[in-house]
């Protein structure tokens, strides 16, 4: 039997404010590296607790996520990630200590960024800043948060939208 290939299921967060962006710096196997808030998604939590959590942890703002940028799939073999990023506000820090691995949360605007290549973490933090600036460019909205769904264990809908019924069989 082949063994079936499962990208790991991560949510990063894309905060800006005045051109910079919210970044943290970590500690990985490869030194020190730059990131967006992001990590892995925990059993039975949704994308939005994720990233909400995730930002929390290792920034110590509470994210108030406004829409999902976009997924990027980065296939490396058994290595692979599916990130969901989402577009958000965050206020000012609350008094915590921040989660480990990460060092320093910083402000960089996308020049600094592209500049340090060589320190950030994944080409996925420079795609999605490119990504945000485009959208912004162009007057893109970002997609709405119920875009993405949890869907429970054994739940199903009760019933049928009768607008999305009658919309089937016009097609």
């Amino acid at each position: 039997m082949t063994e079936r290939w499962k990208p790991a299921a991560t949510v990063a967060a894309i905060v800006e404010r005045e051109g910079r962006f919210l970044m943290v710096e970590e500690e990985t196997p490869e030194g020190l590296r730059w990131n967006q808030p992001a990590g892995h998604l925990e059993p039975d939590e949704t994308l939005l607790e994720a990233v909400q959590r995730e930002t929390l942890e290792e920034t110590a703002h509470e994210l108030q996520a406004h829409g999902l940028l976009g997924i990027y799939l980065a296939p490396a073999g058994a290595g692979a990630f599916l990130r969901f990023a989402f577009v958000g506000s965050v206020g000012e820090p609350l008094d915590q200590p921040l989660e480990e691995p990460i060092q320093r949360v910083f402000w960089a605007d996308a020049d600094t960024l592209y500049a340090n290549r060589h320190r950030i973490r994944s080409p996925m933090v420079l795609w999605s800043v490119n990504d945000y600036l485009l959208a912004v460019e162009q007057g893109r909205p970002w997609l709405p948060l119920d875009a993405v769904s949890f869907l429970p264990p054994g739940v199903w809908p009760q019933t049928v939208s009768v607008a999305s019924s009658s919309a089937l069989s016009e097609r």
